[in-house]
């Protein structure tokens, strides 16, 4: 009988039962090769088992698609042959493949010839095929591929070699990919690749632009806390604005699953004889300091086991201040950092690893210094404020002196003594600082304050940094909880550089860019010219840098995959979208090119165009990728974003795959990119 494989109804008969149950046949191939074979039709009626009398090898044949029918019969689970759009969107979610709904509809309605309201074998394959259609990844397939229909292994390892530039073992990590992503069964147990599977290893994390390398743990964890960038929020427990908005526990428990290590409390006498949280001489709501002990107790350590800094803004009296240590040893009991590791007084600072689920608190001490290399108090140096004579970070733009004089209160003694690491201090100078070479010491700096030390001590900046902890934070006159750009702090590595996490925006895209990398654990090492306090580095002088370099970085912007709409647009609006790429880094390297725009083209639109860069210190770069709505009338609309190190990026053709505006995913959203990074020779 003739068997149709995409037949709309597929019903077994006496004659496919007898097929199931195999027969001796013999294969014929000219007149003179007859060869005698037994065969049997497996289960699924479309592939064919046989095995040779002479060899006892065991072959299969079947047909082009046919793991597609498999799946339609593993999801058609009444075997009437039909799948409504319900149907059709589990089986997808089975196959780990991301759905645009709206777009499925409508090829799903397209692909719905009997007008039935469901979808038959063949029209399913016809479905399937219109939605990964990818003309752009069958182009780059077809230059590989001998018969434009398969990779083979020695294909496929050419591909991975001269496009993608991976490194050893190349073989071995083709037959992986293979025996990851290739759909057929056949072709899988022959390590081939066919363009389904090709496409699915390019929208996989080996085929995404940031290196899969980079996201476990991978960097040394050993070194000072100051050799690191460190994950910091700017009050913690504000959800919203910073005059109104609503304080609340929510505000740690989103800042520390996002991995921030540094986080900021603003601790008020409370009128009920319990210390409360709020940003002071505003109308923000208030907290009580315990529940966010409580809280940073149950979620500290749920993203990361890293130490966590918790920044203490203590307005408090002397008698809720012993509230404030009470509360913190009881709930947090071992977990709080109360003596240096090695019983002495802390002459450096240690390390990540030997921090690993520990808190850290970071405030004034009553005393001058109580723990230096002496054991004995110091003295503030003669013409110099102590540290008792600091102004609170929070009141430094906005309060009046009057405000300010009553912000100072006396240390209790309770609390001073959880204060070990992190003892902060006015900043007066980096000569002061170098003169006395406390590590254990922290100086908070307001952005502007950071910005004028940037422009006029670039490298005296670097050098502080390399040895000891500087904080920076928002201006107060950000009543709207806006952010300023981190880059510039972290170009002289500034390890705190603390950001209102609640605001979406390109500065917390930078902050969520840089971190992604070392298990998103809140520490990234700086590179070894920040960590060198001999370091000749300026930020503004990209020579300083020892190294090879500048880069060129070509990015060929080729399509985009199922882009969202913009938010709060009509049902009808189609977006015309373009692609900017921007480069974060030291000044020399700040760039921004971006495409033409596609008219009325979300689902796939092509660009095909090559933006060119040159990046002189890599190790600082960050890569911004952001689709926007182009709108000849208006500010463009934002689409999606992604942001990487310009060391994470992956050389060939890449998915970036796109966050939404608070940098969630945003899935099957992506764009297809080629990269090529090449190293330049500096002018003479």
């Amino acid at each position: 009988m003739a068997l149709h494989l995409y037949g709309p109804r597929l019903q077994l008969d006496e004659t496919l039962e007898q097929m199931q149950q195999g027969t001796l046949m013999r294969k014929v191939k000219s007149k003179s090769w007859k060869k005698q074979r037994y065969f049997r039709l497996q289960d699924d009626c479309m592939t064919v088992w046989y095995k040779s009398k002479k060899t006892g090898y065991t072959k299969y044949t079947s047909p082009p698609g046919r793991w597609i029918c498999d799946w339609f019969q593993k999801a058609d689970k009444n075997k009437d042959g039909r799948m409504s759009f319900k149907e059709v969107r589990q089986l997808l979610k089975m196959m780990n493949m991301d759905m645009n709904e709206d777009h499925a509809l409508r090829l799903f309605q397209m692909a719905d010839r009997s007008e039935s309201g469901t979808l038959e074998g063949e029209e399913f394959v016809l479905f399937y095929k219109a939605l990964t259609r990818r003309d752009d990844v069958l182009d780059v397939f077809q230059v590989f591929s001998q018969d434009g229909k398969k990779l083979t292994l020695l294909e496929f390892v050419d591909f991975l070699q001269q496009e993608q530039l991976e490194g050893e073992n190349t073989q071995e990590f083709a037959m992986e990919l293979i025996a990851r992503y290739e759909p057929s069964e056949t072709a899988r147990a022959r390590h081939m690749l066919s363009v389904d599977g090709f496409l699915l290893y390019l929208l996989s994390p080996e085929g995404a632009i940031f290196n899969p390398a980079h996201g476990p743990l991978c960097q040394d964890m050993t070194q000072p806390l100051c050799h690191y960038f460190i994950s910091s929020s700017h009050n913690t427990y504000l959800l919203e604005d910073q005059l109104r908005g609503q304080s609340s526990v929510e505000g740690y428990i989103r800042a520390l699953k996002r991995g921030c290590r540094c986080l900021e409390v603003d601790c008020w006498d409370g009128p009920s004889g319990e210390p409360v949280v709020y940003h002071g001489h505003t109308f923000t709501s208030k907290i009580p300091f315990k529940d966010v002990v409580t809280t940073l107790g149950q979620y500290a350590f749920q993203a990361s086991d890293c130490p966590v800094i918790l920044s203490l803004e203590n307005h408090c009296g002397p008698e809720q201040q012993d509230l404030l240590a009470q509360h913190l040893k009881g709930i947090l009991g071992e977990r709080l950092l109360m003596a240096p590791l090695d019983g002495h007084g802390p002459t450096q600072l240690p390390s990540p690893q030997e921090l690993r689920g520990r808190i850290i608190l970071k405030g004034k001490r009553a005393e001058s210094l109580a723990h230096s290399p002496s054991g004995q108090p110091d003295k503030a140096p003669e013409g110099e404020a102590s540290e008792d004579d600091d102004e609170p970070e929070a009141e430094e733009d906005s309060l009046s002196q009057e405000a300010k004089g009553k912000a100072k209160k006396s240390q209790a003694k309770e609390l001073s003594d959880c204060i070990i690491y992190c003892h902060s201090v006015p900043f007066r100078s980096f000569q002061q600082a170098l003169a006395h070479r406390r590590p254990y010491e922290t100086a908070s700096l307001p952005e502007a304050k950071a910005r004028k030390l940037i422009k006029e001590a670039g490298n005296e900046f670097v050098r502080h940094n390399a040895w000891q902890l500087t904080r920076i934070y928002p201006s107060g006159l950000r009543t709207d909880s806006s952010n300023y750009d981190p880059q510039e702090m972290w170009n002289v590595g500034c390890q705190l550089v603390a950001l209102n996490v609640q605001t979406a925006g390109a500065e917390m895209d930078l902050c969520d860019g840089l971190f992604q990398q070392n298990a998103r654990c809140g520490y990234v090492l700086k590179p070894a010219f920040l960590r060198d306090a001999g370091t000749a580095f300026d930020p503004d002088n990209p020579r300083s840098r020892a190294g090879g370099g500048p880069w060129s970085l070509a990015i060929q912007v080729i399509s985009g995959q199922q882009l969202p709409k913009v938010a709060s647009s009509k049902a009808s609006a189609i977006v015309d979208p373009l692609v900017r790429v921007e480069i974060h880094g030291v000044p020399a390297d700040q760039g921004r090119q971006e495409t033409q725009y596609v008219d009325n083209n979300g689902f796939n639109p092509s660009w095909g165009e090559t933006l060119q860069f040159k990046v002189h210190v890599p190790e600082l770069a960050l890569v911004r990728f952001v689709v926007e709505d182009y709108d000849k009338t208006s500010r463009n609309d934002f689409v999606g974003q992604f942001t990487l190190p310009f060391a994470s990026i992956k050389s060939g053709y890449r998915h970036v795959h796109l966050l939404s505006k608070d940098g969630t995913a945003i899935p099957p959203s992506s764009l297809f990119v080629h990269i090529q990074i090449t190293e330049l020779p500096y002018p003479e």
